[in-house]
């Protein structure tokens, strides 16, 4: 067991399976949220206030899109499932409409798309390692969001990117086509 610093609960060294996990989430009412991968709990820090802006813009965007009028959604910090071993928590994850209704009847959803803002904790080892547990799960596009950089890199597959940049025009196809806008903007 492990108490973590920025809450005063035990966290378990390991449990078997997202069940087992989720089973000690419901028993231990905390703050903030977690990652299960494989039998790790890894905390997930909150989106920071100097990101609050490109989730904002973000979201603003997929509204205009064919697929918001269908109820469709663009949700920050909503879980995501790739098998019984695995759940992430991507900083934003689109949800079809029939996904939002399977939830409802207490269903786990995997990802089709998921947006990740890079943050300075984080390893390559570690992005890469979200990418391959995306795309296990059934995404067909996960974008990486640098900040700092000002790019977004779009992935198809773990393997398989586009960075994108200042007045180069980024979409969401196949996932959500209608969804697109210049990078820059987000930035501006």
């Amino acid at each position: 067991m492990l108490t973590s610093p920025a809450n005063p609960i035990t966290i378990p060294t390991h449990l078997p399976t997202v069940d087992a996990f989720e089973q000690w989430e419901r028993q231990h009412p905390h703050e903030g949220s977690y990652e299960f991968v494989r039998g790790r709990i890894i905390p997930k820090p909150a989106m920071k206030q100097d990101e609050v802006d490109i989730a904002d813009f973000l979201i603003r965007q997929f509204m205009q899109t064919p697929q918001f009028a269908q109820k469709h959604t663009l949700m920050p910090e909503v879980d995501a499932y790739v098998d019984l071993e695995r759940r992430r928590r991507p900083d934003l994850l689109y949800l079809t409409n029939e996904q939002r209704q399977a939830i409802r009847r207490g269903e786990r959803v995997p990802a089709y798309f998921a947006i990740e803002l890079l943050s300075d904790s984080e390893s390559y080892d570690y992005v890469l390692e979200k990418l391959q547990d995306y795309f296990d799960g059934g995404a067909q596009l996960v974008w990486y969001i640098v900040p700092k950089r000002q790019k977004i890199f779009a992935y198809t597959s773990p393997d398989e990117s586009k960075a994108y940049k200042g007045q180069e025009v980024i979409s969401a196809a196949p996932v959500v086509p209608e969804f697109e806008f210049v990078v820059a903007d987000m930035f501006e």
